[in-house]
């Protein structure tokens, strides 16, 4: 069982963009390391996700099932942006709306910085990446203290983004997952959609014999891309994967 604890987010350590700046902006639970290509304006990120928050917030006090459902709900006609496409998206891989979170006010909050004049963006949030690039990037992907995977990087083109890169797991992290999966990597142009599909996906693994359900599973949504499992020496990918090592 993983631990509720808050866990250091240890991996930025090993992130590196020379070219780029990086910023890390908290806003209560949300806490984002960003890389853009030119300074950015912490007092505008921060008025982003808050207001971003707020419509969550204020979304679920008229809402309850919004926080804790486990399975998709509708939402009101008159929500906010960002309420509309996480339910949407929960939607698609049958999970609850918050299971999305992570990946969309990432994915919201790069867009507005991509409308603001930055050509470079990359948002990434407790594991869960919007990323749009100029030059061929490296994402790794952790797994824990394995020594078999612990260098597994995948390899981003420039033409492919923006991207969502999301990542679920149910040996690391304190999220919610009802699976033993030790990473599995969603990719899709949309964030939202590729949070909500790790989470699906990491939830049906419980051993060797479910990988092939799982994967069957990813594939089968419309708007992922690529799908990356791993459980303990069993590496399993389907579509847009790249790796570098």
């Amino acid at each position: 069982m993983k631990s509720s604890r808050y866990m250091r987010r240890f991996y930025r350590d090993w992130a590196k963009a020379k070219e780029l700046y990086s910023t890390r902006v908290t806003a209560k639970e949300t806490d984002l390391q960003i890389f853009t290509n030119k300074p950015l304006k912490p007092d505008f990120v921060e008025e982003r996700i808050r207001s971003y928050r707020w419509d969550i917030e204020n979304y679920i006090n008229k809402d309850h099932r919004f926080l804790t459902a486990l399975k998709p709900i509708p939402v009101e006609i008159n929500a906010a942006l960002i309420v509309k496409d996480m339910s949407k998206q929960a939607q698609m891989a049958n999970v609850g709306p918050m299971s999305t979170v992570a990946g969309a006010i990432a994915e919201f909050l790069g867009k507005d910085l991509l409308k603001a004049g930055y050509k470079e963006v990359i948002i990434e949030n407790g594991g869960d990446i919007f990323l749009k690039t100029r030059k061929t990037r490296r994402v790794g992907v952790y797994v824990g203290r394995s020594k078999l995977w612990n260098k597994l990087q995948l390899e981003i083109k420039p033409k492919d983004t923006p991207l969502g890169i999301c990542t679920s797991s149910g040996t690391i992290g304190h999220s919610l997952s009802f699976g033993c999966a030790d990473s599995v990597v969603i990719i899709s142009k949309s964030a939202s959609l590729a949070d909500a599909v790790a989470t699906a996906t990491a939830n049906r693994i419980n051993s060797k014999e479910d990988l092939q359900r799982a994967l069957d599973f990813a594939r089968s949504i419309k708007g992922v891309l690529g799908v990356v499992i791993i459980l303990k020496n069993n590496l399993m990918t389907w579509g847009k994967v790249e790796f570098v090592r």
